[in-house]
């Protein structure tokens, strides 16, 4: 009966070690019990012997133990087990031995850790959501002050000057707009995509962020198919296999993402799964890294599945690509030799239309008021102020409001006069939603 049983059972005597073994327990650890009759549990058992011995002496000391302990088995690896151990006594009452029972609960214990790990990610991704808004209100009024300045300079030095603030500040405010689409979710709206611009974006954020001992280079087509897709998902995928390239270069290397034009044909398709016949664009992501090893490649796009130390991946990044690109309609490659480093191949569905046959976005103009009036409603004050400098500047009259609650008292007072209310979605005492709700 005991040889049916689910858990690992055994029964080590004080002197004469492991006197019984039954089938879970040569599953588990994958002795016979022919091997292991005689032996000594913390021989056999344990590297650190600490905790062992503490848990004995609890057996001893009160007649039962029950606990967590990590062992190892006949492979090497390490398991964590959730044991149940009773103190085995004689007729006499003597202690003689521990009935030990022991169920694997490794598996279980990974996956509560990936989860309190996808859960703490979440909340820096909220937190980090909040210090991107502060950090936009701090870049806007730098952004329109240089325009307003550049409209009043004659001097060339100073407007180049202007020109290196207003290009450092575009990079920054570009970062900030990445995370807040991170942060709040944007996600589900599908448009076309041009990737020259996301490859740019992703150029300039491993340039930024990533160890300086990382070149990165972009090798693209001249003519590259459009597609459609979900920018922030897409821009998501390139920045998950970046970032597993960097992980892979500890000590510097290459990274080079390539985008090209790639015609799938009725054999190709037949070869690859998750591929139909038809045009896609197609990404690398190459590294020159460690690679991966081939008994590993199989499972790197299993969920919560890492190579990374415990704390240093959440083992959701290439699931989250996967999941993304089948999304699309695409498919993905992967390709890798140990110590010669990894490719990572994406392909999109492409639209019919190509690069080149597609309109391209006409510059901002700035429309000029007539006196109309405008409200303008934010909880900083230096966006307030330079946000109606500007519109003063393009004749326009201004109201200005610090909060809801102090916007709708304006409304209420010119409501024929105001054309138009500009309004902050995050504020005190009451948010943008709620203003725009009352008004």
């Amino acid at each position: 009966m005991l040889d049916k049983a689910r858990d690992a059972i055994l029964v080590r005597h004080f002197e004469h070690g492991i006197t019984y073994w039954n089938k879970s327990a040569e599953l588990l650890y994958g002795w016979t019990a022919e091997e292991v009759i005689g032996r000594q549990t913390g021989d056999l058992l344990y590297r650190d012997l600490a905790a062992y011995e503490q848990a004995i002496a609890e057996v001893l000391g009160h007649g039962e133990w029950t606990g967590e302990l990590q062992q190892i088995t006949k492979s090497g690896a390490f398991i964590l087990i959730e044991a149940r151990w009773t103190l085995v006594r004689d007729d006499a009452g003597r202690p003689q031995g521990v009935l030990a029972i022991n169920s694997d609960i490794t598996d279980k214990k990974k996956m509560e850790q990936q989860f309190l790990r996808a859960q703490r990610m979440e909340s820096i991704g909220t937190l980090a959501g909040g210090i991107a808004h502060d950090l936009n209100n701090v870049l806007a009024p730098i952004l329109m002050s240089i325009e307003l300045l550049r409209m009043t300079s004659r001097d060339e030095r100073a407007r180049a000057v202007l020109s290196t603030i207003e290009t450092s500040a575009k990079r920054g405010a570009d970062m900030v707009k990445q995370i807040l689409s991170f942060a709040r979710g944007v996600e589900g709206e599908r448009m076309v995509i041009n990737i020259r611009h996301i490859i740019q974006d992703m150029q300039h954020l491993v340039q930024d962020t990533f160890p300086k001992e990382i070149v990165f280079r972009a090798e693209l087509d001249k003519e590259l198919p459009l597609f459609s897709g979900d920018h922030t998902q897409v821009h998501q995928v390139l920045l998950n296999l970046c970032v597993n390239a960097r992980d892979a270069m500890p000590t510097g290397g290459t990274l080079t993402v390539s985008a090209t034009s790639l015609q799938v044909d009725d054999n190709y398709a037949a070869m690859t799964p998750g591929s139909i016949p038809g045009r896609y664009l197609k990404i690398k992501v190459t590294d020159t890294g460690i690679g991966i090893p081939p008994e590993v490649v199989d499972k790197i796009f299993d969920p919560f599945f890492t190579t990374k130390e415990l704390g240093k991946g959440t083992g959701l990044g290439l699931s989250t690509v996967l999941s993304i690109v089948k999304s699309h309609g695409g498919f993905l490659n992967v390709y890798s030799e140990p110590g010669n480093g990894t490719t990572f191949s994406v392909c999109f569905p492409a639209m019919d239309a190509p690069e080149g046959e597609v309109a391209k976005v006409q510059a901002d103009t700035h429309p000029r008021g007539n006196g109309e009036m405008i409200l303008i409603v934010d909880d900083e004050a230096a966006v307030r102020t330079i946000t109606q400098q500007t519109l003063e500047t393009y004749g326009y009259r201004v109201l200005t409001a610090a909060d809801g609650t102090e916007a709708v008292a304006l409304y209420s007072m010119h409501r024929m006069e105001i054309a138009a209310v500009v309004t902050d979605m995050m504020m005190p005492v009451m948010g943008g939603q709620a203003t725009i709700q009352v008004l």
